[in-house]
């Protein structure tokens, strides 16, 4: 899966980026300080299984920081979207063309205001405007690539009477658009499909919109909260978009915490509430770490950060977290206990499973076991969150 972090110039996004994956990435205060789209691995937190048996995992890929797993996930820091990008302005084409293949988004937005529309320091700014606009740039942007077909294929659609969920996914694919989210696009807007070709450019909009929110997901990232007039903002957008989420975030006190925890300075576990101090420490920093304390984590229990990339996963994308392992033996054959953990999408069986970790153990797939309760499973059994499954394959 692909996370895509977006928004307007100058409101953090890179920020974001570096402290959910401590890649090197330009930071600057200034607009377009991102001009090609940054990838680089972050990860979710999930409930490490190591726990349930009293041992401490080996991690392949990912870490494990007191049975708290991290476990891998590919994000994507791309080019500051201004007003007018669907019409080129900016970086407009270059934005939306590396947002194709995103999965979720992440939207940060400068809920302090301090950033007009164009990422230019400012004060007052309503960030909810920048919400707004954000999410037009994108219906329009879908918008323009269905027009640009729609007469010719609508009419063919009426003359042949083909699908039509399929003809529209086919011409979306490349926004990782399938019949299902047209189905529901459908099904949730109440559309006739008798004649097409005569829908009214407010009747595509709405359409294209809803093809986007429902394959293109958006959660917001309300970054600089520790700024005046920020929890102000925050509390009046979250009561105007209950159907959002809006997760307060400071990027900056992330990032802060994740280098003092590399240096050697702070023990801390991504996403949680407090942090410990494990040696000396000068006054400057003390201070910084209490402010980030008692400004961020005591009000809020969280940075925003890593709550953002789980609920990208977990509660938008439906993803699901499983471990392979024996009943007998949960180490591979170097040693290495519980060394994987793989996520999966929703609905996923055993067998998908099975294929997941290697060709041939779908292949020569017999049953699974669920290492748990030592239970056999069949191919077509539904996977839940944290399951440890055993693979058996023919001798």
């Amino acid at each position: 899966m692909l996370i895509g972090i977006v928004g307007k110039p100058n409101v953090g996004k890179s920020t974001f980026f570096k402290a959910a994956t401590l890649a090197e990435v330009l930071i600057a205060n200034y607009p377009f300080a991102t001009i090609k789209a940054n990838h680089a691995v972050g990860y979710v937190k999930v409930d490490c299984a190591d726990k349930l048996f009293n041992v401490q995992c080996n991690p392949r890929h990912g870490f494990c920081l007191k049975h708290k797993r991290f476990v891998p996930v590919e994000l994507m820091d791309v080019a500051g979207l201004v007003p007018g990008a669907h019409e080129g302005k900016g970086l407009g084409n270059q934005f939306l063309d590396d947002l194709r293949q995103a999965d979720v988004l992440i939207h940060v937005v400068d809920i302090s205001g301090t950033t007009d529309s164009e990422g230019k320091l400012a004060k007052g700014h309503d960030p909810e405007l920048d919400i707004k606009f954000l999410e037009e740039e994108l219906d329009f942007w879908y918008l323009g690539i269905l027009k640009k077909v729609w007469q010719t294929f609508a009419r063919k659609m009426e003359v042949e009477h083909s699908d039509f969920a399929k003809t529209v996914a086919k011409q979306f694919s490349g926004l990782k658009v399938d019949e299902e989210i047209v189905k529901k696009a459908i099904k949730n807007l109440n559309v006739s499909l008798e004649k097409p070709s005569s829908w009214l450019d407010e009747e595509l909009l709405k359409f294209s919109s809803e093809l986007r929110r429902l394959s293109k997901p958006i959660i917001i990232a309300a970054n600089k909260i520790d700024r005046p007039e920020a929890k102000e903002n925050f509390e009046r957008i979250k009561n105007n978009h209950k159907d959002v989420i809006i997760i307060p975030c400071s990027a900056e006190s992330e990032l802060a915490l994740r280098e003092a925890a590399k240096a050697g300075l702070i023990e801390y576990i991504p996403g949680e509430k407090d942090f410990e101090i494990i040696t000396n420490i000068g006054d400057k920093q003390k201070l910084a770490l209490q402010f980030i304390q008692k400004n961020i984590l005591d009000t809020y229990k969280t940075t925003g950060v890593q709550d953002c990339l789980n609920k990208s996963v977990f509660d938008f994308l439906k993803y699901i977290h499983v471990f392979p392992g024996g009943v007998n033996k949960l180490a591979d054959k170097d040693g290495n206990i519980l060394p994987d953990c793989f996520l999966l999408p929703p609905n996923s069986t055993a067998l998908d499973f099975a294929y997941k970790i290697h060709q041939d153990l779908g292949d020569n797939f017999v049953k699974a076991i669920d290492v748990k309760t030592k239970r056999a499973i069949g191919r077509e059994y539904l996977l839940n969150n944290g399951d440890i499954i055993e693979i058996v394959t023919k001798k």
